[in-house]
């Protein structure tokens, strides 16, 4: 059928030049045919309308609406794949886009990276500094990528979580910035100051989300211990290479390296600077956290190793229609023959894999006979028991990463207002859990989580997030009378004694120069004296304000829909969660792009570095700010 579908692809481009050569012969036209070489194509030269090499057919001209769609839709597979921008110049790119549209004017790789792609970087700065401009809540996110090789030391980029005049949270990467040499922290702070200097929101920031300077870095993710998957391609197959037993060229940055063993300047300054504004990211520290408490398992390795060779076999003996029976779903890998496997790179999605195996084992190997493959009872036993104890560090994990969100279309900010009951509900189920078979896993996690994660527990900062969101309130505490008393001290310090107009000054504020018109009835007059007069309304003060906040049942509203909803009623309290909510509990776009780029732009698998690598992240991260 293919086969059938070239073979007429080519009788219609044969015809339609024919046609072309016919229609310029009796036209009198001077443009004529040049044969091709030895099995080549002919060409023509000349051309019509100021066009060559296309056909004979008049070519766009670079402002024609067809002509600027296509060169945006290269610019954006560009960027999306992080592309280096010389895949225009490649000969099969270039037949490719002539065979679709044999009109379009093919771009030259120096247009595309000097003229193109900056005036997208600049659209995207543009709207980005006119939608800081005129918002009163915003925090920032601070990520260093380190060790990439081939290029210069790293990138810093910096991320603003800001509040929209329609109460939606909107995030932008205000700057990608390349890091040459050695990095101290003076350094990197210098050029955070100065990213947030030209962009206006120096000194506005209610949060700066930054790890301590070492942890900063991006570093390899998490995954279990020995549980390694392999992949019929060779791309993959380099992709478990890296996984593989932990190494990476971002495994040295854990010891404060950089690529080629460069040191890693570390001093105070990084946490001085910051100051008390910066918070640890809260995904960042439970994946730390998990790290550290499989690393407190060992015995677990071999198993899981066993377990990853069981799966492997299974996923090219047993029929892909089989397999997506019980592999299925965020986190799955389908395997069989012709398809591609994707690496399961993080705990959490092999965490999912290895439970879906465990739930179909009988059938799975019924299916494939695997052999001396075959998982024994206690080694199944010890499995369900990590998938037991891991199952609710999983679902933390999944909420702060926005995973459970219905909508797909709705950027995934999840505030850290879920950060303290889930600390809360693993101390309770780390506390519960009976373990046979794994008692040190248990033990490493508890020690990882108090150290860690329980200072969370006497943060005013995360006791206010929580209160304030309508869900939970207090209905956490165990003191309630202790937390309502450090909640009030939080908010009195974040609070300005400020009017209720204050909030929205553009929108509520009256211009003095035009009061409100007063209704007449609201004058004292003999003629309405029975009337009773209405009390005069008095400003709560903020204890008064969150006692009846309070008072009122929690409900599953969405924190920011409920609090623009309530903003007249306790515009006090409004103020501070507004604030609060701009702090991301998870990683920003742009960490998850530097780990993409570590570890697909490597120079030993052949890929080509972009030149203008910082600008083609800048304008990943901003994707949805440009072509939403």
């Amino acid at each position: 059928m293919y086969d059938d579908f070239v073979k007429r692809k080519d009788m219609k481009r044969e015809g339609y030049s024919s046609s072309s050569l016919h229609t310029l012969a009796t036209n009198g036209g001077n443009t004529h045919y040049a044969p091709g070489g030895a099995g080549g194509m002919g060409t023509l030269e000349g051309g019509v309308g100021g066009g060559s090499g296309g056909g004979g057919v008049t070519k766009f001209d670079r402002h024609d609406p067809r002509q600027v769609l296509i060169s945006e839709a290269i610019a954006k597979m560009i960027v999306r794949d992080l592309q280096p921008v010389a895949i225009v110049e490649n000969q099969g790119f270039r037949e490719l886009l002539q065979l679709l549209e044999p009109r379009y004017t093919l771009e030259r790789q120096h247009y595309i990276q000097t003229q193109l792609l900056p005036a997208y970087a600049y659209q995207a700065q543009l709207a980005t500094r006119q939608a800081l401009a005129s918002t009163h809540a915003l925090s920032l996110s601070l990520d260093l990528w380190r060790g990439l090789a081939g290029t210069s030391s790293g990138y810093l980029g910096v991320t603003c979580h800001y509040l929209s005049s329609d109460w939606q949270i909107r995030s932008a990467l205000l700057a990608c910035l390349p890091l040459t040499g050695r990095s101290s922290g003076n350094r990197v702070l210098s050029d955070f100051d100065e990213i947030c200097h030209s962009h206006g929101v120096s000194g506005r920031a209610f949060r700066v989300v930054a790890d301590s300077f070492l942890a900063t870095a991006t570093e390899k993710q998490s995954c279990l211990l020995g549980f390694l998957v392999s992949s019929p391609n060779k791309q993959n197959e380099e992709d478990v290479e890296e996984v593989r037993n932990g190494n990476s060229v971002e495994e040295g940055i854990r010891n404060g390296h950089g690529e080629d063993g460069e040191e890693i300047e570390c001093d105070d300054s990084w946490e001085q600077g910051l100051g008390v504004c910066r918070v640890d990211c809260f995904s960042r520290s439970l994946e730390q956290c998990i790290s550290e408490g499989l690393r407190a398992c060992p015995q677990l390795s071999s198993t899981l190793a066993k377990a990853s060779c069981f799966y492997n076999y299974i996923t090219s003996a047993v029929p892909p229609e089989k397999l997506t029976q019980v592999f299925e779903g965020p986190g799955s890998i389908t395997g069989g023959s012709g398809s591609t496997l994707t690496v399961v790179r993080d705990w959490a999605a092999q965490l999912k894999v290895l439970r879906r195996l465990l739930d179909s084992v009988e059938f799975l190997e019924e299916m494939s006979a695997p052999g001396e493959l075959v998982l024994c009872a206690s080694e199944r036993a010890q499995l369900k028991e990590l998938t037991d104890i891991l199952e609710p560090f999983t679902e933390a994990w999944d909420m702060v990463h926005g995973y459970t969100q219905t909508d797909a279309q709705t950027d995934r900010h999840v505030s850290i207002s879920l950060a303290l009951p889930c600390v809360l509900g693993l101390r309770k189920h780390l506390c519960e859990t009976s373990t046979p078979h794994c008692p040190s896993l248990v033990v490493g996690l508890t020690q990882a989580l108090e150290s860690r994660l329980a200072p969370i527990l006497e943060d005013p900062l995360y006791i206010t997030a929580t209160t304030l969101d309508p869900q939970f309130k207090l209905t956490w505490s165990s003191n309630p009378d202790w937390h309502r008393q450090v909640l009030i001290e939080e908010l009195s310090k974040t609070s300005p004694a400020s009017s209720p107009t204050d909030l929205h000054p553009q929108s509520q504020t009256p211009d003095a120069t035009a009061p409100s018109p007063v209704s007449s009835l609201s004058r004292p007059c003999k003629l309405f004296s029975f009337i009773k007069q209405r009390p005069t309304s008095q400003a709560k003060s903020l204890e008064q304000e969150l006692a009846i906040y309070l008072r009122e049942e929690p409900t599953d509203e969405e924190a920011l829909h409920y609090w623009r909803r309530k903003a007249i009623d306790f515009p006090l309290l409004a103020q501070v969660a507004k604030r609060a909510f701009t702090i991301p509990a998870c990683g920003t776009v742009v960490e998850s792009i530097f780990t993409t780029a570590g570890r697909r732009l490597q120079p030993e698998r052949g890929h080509i570095l972009p030149k203008n690598l910082e600008t083609l992240i800048y304008l990943k991260a901003n994707y949805r700010l440009l072509w939403s």
